[in-house]
């Protein structure tokens, strides 16, 4: 195949009826477009290596000192704007944050016991029949997480105007408007993305949940946005590769189809400490190298793997980072610190991540799931979606048709929505 660097690659915007056989047409014409730049793909993989490799030297070299790999910083800080250069640097380069205080401690364990309560009366869990879905097959997890998007306290933490205030400010790292004047999205406008809880109860024994990251699946190579967006892993020019930039991400098409898929775009994956939690108590785990997708994009191109294989990528299930085709991106895997309720942990869309085994955990490990979410074209395309789930209380279509709640009493309702979530749901 002959791609000049004008040429279009093919795509499929919708899921390929032969995936072997896509797998097969794209990754020739993605390396004949890099050689139409001017470069070998081994020579662009071995620059990206290269980066790679030295920013996990420096991960583990900062472990040996003792140093923090996440960055943690107060909530008063955020909110007084009196971050320091040092600080900005070091979670733009580690991609990843621990916000102490994000909610008081009362506050969360109150929410928490709320949470407890709405199920209980609920009788959730007379009624569960267990997780919907095998999205983390591939890493083979199934993790304590539960269907459950509309109590109280989840919708009273996504409107806060404290998560507003932190959502702002993780929007703000991103480049959010192009050099000609297109704004990819609003940094401090951000859409209510309902996500799940995770309860894990004193004395579990958990299995964790396998390396992964989230950002799509085989759509990463097949869509035409999503080769707009890693345009420069696709044209040879990887050094070019600007993780903080969004553009073309906020009008990318759903992700293709799934039992679980993220429709909308996050700046930042993030969770909200319900319990304390510490490091050692099954806790998340994340490789802190916010420009990993270069690596991860271009590995199945290398001619140690199958041409008709993503290096174990495929629909409907978790984009698995693997100790067989990425081992040597298991050094970085770094632990959160100690977290006590209120504190929220916060790492780039893109981030590989996981959570650890856990044997007779010492108290409850309870979180809600809050992203970072800025208004943008594709988060209000979905948030008509939520609306809907919202007002009859169903799950949202990025997850699987559950609907536990639609019947339950003490569901959060429109009228007690405020201005940050009216404008979250799209409703200002």
């Amino acid at each position: 195949m002959t791609l000049t660097s004008e040429s279009h690659l093919p795509h499929w915007e919708e899921t390929p009826t032969d995936l072997a056989a896509a797998i097969g047409e794209i990754k020739p014409a993605l390396r004949a477009r890099i050689k139409a730049y001017g470069r070998t793909l081994e020579d662009v993989f071995a620059a990206v290596e290269q980066r790679i490799q030295a920013c996990i030297e420096e991960i583990e070299s900062d472990r040996a000192r003792g140093e923090d790999i996440w960055p943690v910083l107060d909530y008063d800080v955020i909110a007084a704007g009196t971050v320091t250069p040092a600080q900005l640097a070091k979670i733009k380069k580690r991609g990843c944050l621990v916000v102490r205080g994000h909610f008081p401690r009362e506050q969360a364990l109150s929410w928490d016991s709320n949470i407890a309560d709405y199920l209980e009366r609920n009788k959730f869990f007379e009624r569960y029949t267990g997780p919907a879905d095998d999205l983390f097959a591939s890493v083979d997890s199934k993790p304590e997480i539960y269907p459950v998007y509309w109590s109280p306290a989840q919708m009273k933490a996504r409107q806060s105007a404290r998560t507003a205030t932190v959502q702002s400010f993780l929007n703000s790292f991103w480049k959010h408007t192009s050099d000609a004047g297109t704004q990819w999205f609003d940094p401090d406008r951000n859409a209510i993305y309902p996500d799940r809880i995770r309860r894990r109860p004193p004395g579990t024994d958990s299995s964790g949940l396998g390396t992964h990251c989230d950002p799509g699946t085989l759509d990463l190579w097949m869509t035409q946005e999503c080769q707009k967006a890693f345009r420069h892993i696709f044209n040879g020019s990887a050094d070019q590769y600007d993780p903080w930039d969004a553009a073309y991400r906020t009008t990318l098409p759903p992700q293709y189809p799934g039992s679980t898929m993220c429709s909308a775009f996050r700046t930042f994956q993030g969770w909200t400490a319900l319990s304390d939690i510490d490091a050692d108590q099954g806790v998340l785990h994340a490789v802190p190298i916010p420009e990993i997708m270069a690596y991860l994009l271009l590995r199945p191109l290398l001619p140690d793997v199958a041409e008709d294989s993503m290096c174990g990528v495929r629909t409907n299930q978790v984009f698995p980072v693997t100790k067989r085709w990425h081992p040597m991106l298991y050094r970085a895997l770094s632990a959160t610190p100690d977290v006590k309720a209120g504190d929220s942990v916060w790492w780039h869309c893109d981030m590989i991540h996981s959570v650890a085994p856990v044997e007779n955990q010492k108290g409850w490990g309870n979180v809600m799931y809050i992203p970072a979410t800025p208004w943008c074209a594709r988060n209000e395309r979905y948030s008509a979606e939520v609306r809907e789930a919202f007002v009859t209380g169903c799950s949202p279509s990025d997850f699987p048709e559950e609907h536990y709640e639609r019947s339950w009493s003490g569901r959060f309702t429109i009228e007690q929505l405020n201005d940050i979530g009216r404008r979250g749901l799209g409703l200002a």
